[in-house]
């Protein structure tokens, strides 16, 4: 159908990759243990588990860099 987007699917985490991170019960916890990084981190809801995660991955996201 013309006129329609296809957008890519979200990526899943890999199961292997949850259980080997941290697991946070709410996106504010994940982002007070993320400004104490000296890593860029964001968190974001994981699929496998619903609990929340930390990366510092930014592949198609907009990130804001410091002046």
């Amino acid at each position: 159908m013309p006129g329609l987007f296809c957008y890519p699917p979200p990526m899943r985490t890999r199961l292997s990759i949850c259980r080997k991170k941290a697991r946070f019960q709410s996106a504010e916890e994940a982002l007070l243990t993320a400004e104490r990084s000296a890593l860029p981190l964001r968190p974001y809801r994981c699929d496998r588990c619903g609990k929340f995660h930390l990366t510092s991955r930014t592949k198609g996201k907009q990130v804001v860099r410091p002046q």
